[in-house]
């Protein structure tokens, strides 16, 4: 069962809130123009959604996966999720009224043609699904389709990657060399973009 009433809980001071006015997402988007990433996830797990936090599930390698490949100069906690955008990196989720495993969400907990409109709004240079699943509903492909690493094809003119889930339930499965590849075609970028991570403390 999975989680859908609305909520106007809002994250930490500063961060962004949602997009449609009426406090409907259960983790706020972290968007900006100018960014060089977008990450994009699925749905927040429960543990997230209680949280009020991105990728808060303890067992989640994505804040540890984010510091190993280089994207950010030390390991955040889910709940400094407002600070992605030092390092020219923001998140969403393509369903982003909906809490719980990918299987249990109805069908209309998937929004692609809002990550659409976030996209052609925020222009990022790169966009990047964190699971297969994500990709595979806002792409209308099947998941065998799409390979990790960078894709063919485009999502609304912008370069797209697919990346090995995170996720605990996904562990025999994850590969580091995808996300590797990104930070590697990140890190290219944020010159050419004028934009540069913060040194470490």
């Amino acid at each position: 069962m999975t989680t859908t009433e609305p909520t106007t809980a809002r994250a930490a001071e500063g961060a962004p809130g949602d997009l449609t006015g009426g406090g409907e997402y259960l983790v706020p988007d972290v968007l900006r123009p100018g960014l060089t990433l977008v990450l994009v996830g699925t749905a927040p797990s429960r543990i997230s959604a209680r949280a009020r936090a991105y990728y808060a599930n303890p067992e989640n390698r994505f804040w540890r996966t984010l510091h190993e490949v280089g994207l950010t100069p030390r390991q955040l906690s889910p709940h400094e999720y407002p600070l992605l955008p030092d390092y020219s990196i923001g998140l969403t989720d393509v369903a982003k009224r909906h809490s719980g495993v990918d299987a249990a969400l109805p069908t209309d907990a998937w929004a692609p043609e809002e990550l659409r409109a976030k996209v052609r709004q925020y222009r990022p240079q790169v966009v990047a699904f964190t699971s297969k699943r994500g990709a595979s509903e806002t792409l209308g492909m099947a998941t065998g389709r799409l390979p990790y690493g960078r894709q063919e094809v485009t999502l609304e003119g912008t370069e797209l990657w697919v990346l090995p889930s995170t996720s605990p339930l996904g562990q025999t499965h994850f590969q580091l060399a995808p996300w590797q590849a990104l930070a590697a075609r990140v890190q290219a970028l944020r010159p050419a973009a004028g934009t540069s991570a913060p040194a470490g403390p």
